[in-house]
């Protein structure tokens, strides 16, 4: 598909324009006047072409906003874009038609798609972009504004597609433990797809990440137990490191000489007492009764 690059096109100084016209004007109330006094009708080979020059040239202004642009077609033709903000005069057969190069926002709704795993996730995304190119926005893709919706839909649903809602492996990445690892391929994504109607992607953002309805309440319970089990982990470690160095420091200070059975014993005494979920009761042995 041959594409269109955007161009400059002529313009004039509007005011400048508006002066020049109004001279033509002044002239065309003289031939007037003129052929109205002197009965010249020869006259009117230079006053209709003039006045019909003047009265079509009046349709060659325009007034180009901040941030906007004006895409001139000239019977069918691209001749050019006006960029500039301002009063300017062009060609008046020209279609002058708006494009708007101000930063916009896509909220997209909330999309219910699957993600690497299978499982189904809802998650949806804003789209900061901005039109760079007004020649390509309008004249390679039928509507820029739903092109951008579309596609960019197509890129959220294929980004969730790539990655798990959440990793068992830290060191893999996933939706809701690498936000700016995704929200970086998801610009590239968009971009990628909204290069051809020349529109920039600026920023994008994940605004909703969920579970789907239908099995929240599974993968709450599952995520609540895979906590539990990392906490524990973390407390069984702890504790296996305190009875070492309770062992190695009662063994190098020779505060107290311990066969293996007794440090059997204080191991599983300490590791009760650290591991246990309730606060552990210790019992005080004062000797026997009979010696």
């Amino acid at each position: 598909m041959k594409t269109v690059a955007e161009s400059k096109a002529f313009k004039l100084n509007g005011f400048v324009a508006l002066f020049l016209l109004i001279v033509l004007l002044a002239i065309d109330v003289w031939l007037v006047y003129r052929m109205a006094v002197t009965q010249e009708i020869g006259l009117l080979w230079i006053f209709i072409p003039l006045v019909l020059v003047t009265g079509v040239s009046f349709g060659g202004f325009l007034i180009v906003q901040p941030n906007e642009a004006r895409v001139l077609v000239l019977f069918g033709r691209y001749i050019g874009s006006i960029r500039d903000a301002g009063m300017w005069w062009a060609n008046p057969f020209t279609i002058k038609r708006h494009v708007s190069l101000r930063i916009r926002n896509f909220n997209s709704e909330r999309i219910k798609v699957n993600d690497l795993h299978g499982n189904p996730i809802e998650i949806a995304a804003v789209i900061v972009w901005q039109v760079t190119d007004s020649a390509r926005a309008l004249f390679d893709v039928d509507n820029y504004e739903q092109f951008v919706a579309i596609q960019s839909e197509t890129a959220i649903r294929g980004l969730a597609t790539e990655y798990p809602y959440d990793a068992q492996d830290e060191d893999r990445p996933s939706l809701r433990g690498n936000p700016h690892e995704v929200v970086e391929n998801l610009k590239k994504q968009v971009q990628t797809r909204l290069e051809i109607a020349g529109v920039e992607v600026i920023e994008s953002r994940i605004s909703h990440l969920a579970y789907a309805q239908e099995i929240a309440q599974a993968m709450l319970r599952r995520q609540q137990a895979q906590a539990i089990i990392a906490a524990r982990q973390k407390i069984v470690e702890g504790a296996v490191g305190m009875v070492d160095q309770a062992l190695r420091m009662l063994s190098e200070q020779h505060i107290v000489q311990l066969d293996e059975e007794k440090k059997a014993t204080m191991v599983n005494n300490l590791m009760v007492a650290l591991v246990s979920e309730s606060e552990a009761q210790p019992i005080i042995n004062t000797g026997t009764l009979y010696q």
